[in-house]
């Protein structure tokens, strides 16, 4: 077998070719454009063995930098895995090779993929990342939206301090029409800037309404059964659907659940054994998700008020007993999304613009 490692740039790839114990047999860059990618291409299947043996590319899983490469190698018939950057750095660490280049690091990502033969395998995108690239852009402009509203704020404030605006009214476009309207009688530059802040403000809320409703749209396509999940509205599915990118890449519950951050550490040291620490790792933007859920089912929404209840019970504190209904909620949402991805499976999966069976 030979792993192509690849340290990527802005305007080129670095590519080490290593055998399957780890000895460097060639090495190419190339320009960061098709042209340059094919190149690659033909310049790896010429490599001693490759006609005998497995090539296999591995990237360093920065996606930013080798999305268009991992594309045109996907869409050339190669096999890529993705390798994050800190078991790069382990095996950049321990190599015989001192000091940092481009060959170095790219020999680093080829070795870290040979001691870890279980990486996630990269695919072609799909429906998952129109969802996050939506998802993503509408928290940019409600990022957008409270920077502006709360200029707007302090702006209303000096012009008429009695003119109150209720809380989150700026999301409103009649209120922001009527404040236009008051604005008619200040003059000033205050006054002005106030309201061409209400103007962008009028903006954000139009476009942050269209992507809510294509977002509402995809969700409901891709994740049916996850909108079932209690307390999990359509921005927590869109933002769950984007992030895991494809349920079939987790092996069980467990491997989904440290991905979110919701499987505790255990602890072997000792006496200590069997015991657990908190996990502050994993994807927070998923744990952020699953927290918002639990947040709403301790509303009365669902079962977990009950659970949460019943943990309290036990002596258990508040934030312990979130934290255990965190864990149940990755569990319920690792087995919605794959009840979703078995209709969508290759025996009988609907594209986008079709229709789900009706028993999803």
């Amino acid at each position: 077998m030979i792993v192509i490692g690849a340290d990527s740039h802005k305007r080129t790839h670095t590519l080490v070719a290593v055998d399957d114990v780890g000895r460097r047999l060639a090495e190419k860059t190339v320009r960061t454009n098709t042209e340059g990618h094919l190149d690659l291409l033909g310049w790896s299947r010429r490599l001693p063995g490759a006609d005998a043996g497995e090539v296999r590319f591995a990237l360093e899983d920065c996606r930013h930098l080798t999305r268009r490469l991992e594309a045109d190698l996907l869409a050339g018939g190669a096999r890529v895995v993705r390798v994050p950057t800190r078991l790069m750095a382990e095996a950049r660490k321990v190599g015989r090779e001192p000091g940092k280049s481009d060959p170095i690091d790219a020999q680093a990502v080829a070795l870290a993929a040979l001691r870890h033969p279980e990486l996630p395998v990269a695919e072609l995108d799909g429906p998952a990342r129109e969802v996050k690239l939506l998802s993503d852009h509408r928290r940019d402009l409600v990022m957008q939206r409270t920077r502006i509203c709360c200029q707007v704020r302090w702006f209303l404030h000096e012009l008429d301090p009695d003119l109150e605006v209720a809380s989150r009214g700026l999301r409103r476009q009649s209120l922001v029409a009527d404040l236009l309207i008051e604005l008619d009688q200040f003059d000033g530059v205050v006054a002005r800037l106030t309201r061409e802040l209400l103007e962008r403000c009028q903006e954000l809320n139009g476009q942050i309404t269209i992507l809510e409703h294509e977002l509402r749209d995809l969700v409901r396509r891709l994740a049916p059964s996850l909108l079932a999940v209690p307390g999990c509205g359509v921005l927590s599915a869109a933002l769950i659907v984007g992030e895991t990118a494809g349920v079939h890449r987790f092996r069980d519950k467990d491997a989904f659940a440290r991905f979110t951050g919701t499987a505790p550490v255990p602890v072997w040291s000792g006496s200590s054994k069997g015991k657990v620490r908190l996990n502050r790792g994993g994807n927070r933007s998923m744990n952020y998700a699953l927290h918002m859920i639990a947040v709403t089912q301790a509303r009365g929404i669902g079962p977990g008020r009950a659970y949460l209840d019943k943990q309290t019970g036990r002596g258990k504190d508040r934030v312990a007993a979130f934290r255990l209904l965190r864990r149940r909620l990755s569990d319920a949402v690792f087995a919605s999304l794959k009840a979703d991805d078995q209709v969508r499976s290759p025996a009988g999966r609907n594209h986008l613009d079709g229709e789900l069976p009706a028993a999803a």
